[in-house]
């Protein structure tokens, strides 16, 4: 007899909220990691040197804190030890030419600094902000809520009858629009408009992209509100704290535990998993598999009794993935001084770019295989306000590149040799590594004397670390309109189920898409009896 409600295969943000949210339902959940350890891309470690401690992967909590998941969960969580740890200034730019803009979290002072760079500008924040709040309630209902659903069915009708149908089909017009042409025509300080340029890459976008600019607003939003909080002591703080949750409301939590395939029931659906080591464990409710695609029907289901509908098999051959990522991490024995504005050094998450046209750039060399030749290098100072993360006076930088080739076909600089093959391997990693590192030099008075050491992870590193991390693909495949909201990850999608009965999809591959926020894993649970 099955001894559990539910399996998780996964144990990533959204698997651990689904299994958690089932759990105050009180079912039993069983979560099965292949890995050593619990968390997905949140993972902390000692990397670099002894006292230095690095979230290695994911690190910013914004979408968390601002979800339902965290509305629903906080409480036990903290109760179990969570802390979040936050920054007055959360994000800034810093161009080539030593010059920055710094976003803080009021308003008032954000729009000051807007009207001193362009007159005008800060006014259009403050009605662009203001804007998006009133739409708010429609917007996240869109952005975060199961699409193929009575209540959003209702949420848009209702929307339609208070705007008009003419309205409503403009407002859909005005959210697809491309950041770039957003930008352009909304402020006409450049240097705003670097400012917010580099978020669409953390949506796994382009400046060029559909509805990129209403990214940018969002992200605008969620940042001046929330910040960008990082978990106190290492997002592995918020794993033990799921962890410590999870078993107390019954649920088992295991590593090292690989799933070789789902094993079918009697009227064909999802009753259980066959484990690598042969081991097998039924379910009486159904199997939760968050993790991409291809790991589902190509390795999870290779041996199912029935052959995969023709839709199913072909949407998983078009299925795309999108540009990879790299992660730098510094080990410093003191604090950066920053050139240039004194603030920089508050900053919690910096990012290093000419502006929108480096931007874009930068991402086209990367979707065309090209290391680029000046990269967009997001920075993250989290001892900055987290004294934990490093020993008394020391600090450490936590660097991501959001435009990584996943294939190397040459380099945009001509600098650097690559490989005939096209991937990484640990020369290519340390010779792009040290172009960023060039960058940092440039802009750190003393760095070269606070440097102590550096850990580089290439996109092949990372999807080593984590098997869904295609290509280095940190956001579960292309997030182009084609593969989003109601087609993710199929055109066929219908919310979390798959064509077999018991078996759910949850994870950046799904609705509402990657990000901390445990968006697919709360729907699910929310939607399951």
């Amino acid at each position: 007899m099955a001894e559990f409600d539910y399996i998780i295969v996964g144990s990533g943000i959204n698997a651990l909220v689904a299994a958690a949210m089932l759990g105050k339902k009180n079912k039993k959940v069983l979560v099965l990691e292949r890995n050593a350890q619990l968390g997905g891309c949140l993972r902390t470690e000692e990397v670099t040197e002894p006292g230095f401690v690095h979230d290695v992967m994911a690190t910013t909590m914004v979408l968390f804190l601002t979800s339902p998941a965290y509305g629903a969960l906080a409480k036990d969580l903290e109760a179990r030890g969570l802390e979040f740890a936050h920054a007055d200034l959360p994000t800034g730019v810093l161009r080539p030419d030593g010059s920055s803009v710094i976003l803080s979290k009021d308003r008032q002072k954000n729009i000051a600094t807007f009207e001193a760079l362009s007159e005008g500008d800060g006014t259009t924040f403050d009605r662009e902000m203001n804007l998006l709040g009133a739409d708010a309630a429609f917007l996240f209902s869109l952005l975060g809520g199961a699409l193929w659903s009575g209540a959003t069915l209702k949420t848009v009708a209702r929307e339609g009858w208070s705007k008009g149908l003419r309205q409503l089909a403009a407002w859909f017009g005005d959210a697809l629009v491309p950041a770039r042409g957003y930008l352009e025509t909304t402020y006409r300080s450049e240097a705003i408009q670097a400012l917010w340029a580099p978020w669409v890459l953390h949506c796994g976008l382009s400046p060029e992209s559909a509805y990129s600019a209403e990214m940018v607003k969002v992200i605008g939003f969620a940042v001046e509100m929330a910040g960008c909080p990082i978990v106190k002591g290492g997002a592995a703080n918020l794993v033990k704290a799921f962890e410590k949750l999870i078993t107390d409301q019954g649920g088992v939590l295991r590593t090292h535990s690989d799933v070789e395939r789902i094993m079918p029931g009697a009227d064909n659906s999802a009753r259980g998993v066959r484990l690598m080591s042969g081991e097998t464990i039924y379910a009486r409710a159904g199997v939760i598999a968050s993790m991409t695609p291809n790991q589902i029907y190509e390795r999870l289901l290779q041996e199912w009794p029935q052959p995969l509908p023709e839709e199913v098999t072909s949407s998983v051959a078009r299925y795309r993935y999108g540009k990879g990522n790299m992660q730098i991490h510094y080990a410093l024995s003191h604090q950066p001084r920053w050139k240039g504005d004194p603030d920089l050094a508050k900053v919690a998450l910096l990012h290093l770019t000419p502006g929108l046209d480096g931007v874009s750039r930068a991402t086209n060399e990367c979707e065309r295989g090209l290391l680029p030749a000046e990269p967009t290098v997001c920075v993250g100072q989290p001892a900055s306000f987290d004294p934990s993360r490093a020993p008394e006076g020391a600090s450490v930088l936590w660097l991501q590149l959001p435009e990584t080739p996943r294939f190397i076909k040459g380099d945009a600089a001509g600098e650097i040799e690559t490989p005939a093959d096209g991937r990484w391997n640990e020369e290519l990693r340390e010779r792009y590594a040290d172009r960023i590192e060039a960058m940092l030099a440039r802009h750190i008075e003393n760095f070269h004397e606070i440097k102590l050491s550096r850990r580089c992870y290439s996109p092949a590193n990372l999807e080593c670390m984590n098997m869904n991390l295609v290509g280095g693909d940190p956001y579960g495949g292309f997030c182009g309109i084609d593969q989003f909201f109601l087609w993710r990850p199929f055109k066929s999608s219908v919310n979390h189920r798959t064509h077999i009965q018991g078996l759910y999809h949850i994870g950046a591959s799904t609705h509402p898409g990657p990000g901390l926020a445990g968006g697919s894993g709360f729907l699910l649970a929310s939607s399951l009896r």
